[in-house]
């Protein structure tokens, strides 16, 4: 299996979450339903954003700034 690539057409939804899923944050600021969506293996960020009327580079953009944000360790 090839590794998957943040800006491949053709990577679904599903294997997006999966492989960077601090990428959830921004399905959820914008108020996104494609979180658990039974048609998101099926879907891409292209697809969400023509559901969503959202532009296709800027969405890609805070894709990409979610995976390089660092994680924060979780409050004891």
């Amino acid at each position: 299996m090839k590794p998957a690539v943040l800006n491949d057409p053709d990577l679904p939804l599903e294997d997006l979450m999966r492989e960077w899923p601090q990428t959830i944050s921004v399905f959820m600021r914008h108020k996104m339903l494609c979180i658990g969506c039974m048609v998101n293996p099926f879907h891409t960020v292209m697809d969400a954003c023509a559901e969503y009327g959202l532009d296709v580079s800027t969405f890609y953009a805070e894709l990409a700034a979610a995976i390089l944000m660092p994680l924060r360790p979780s409050s004891p």
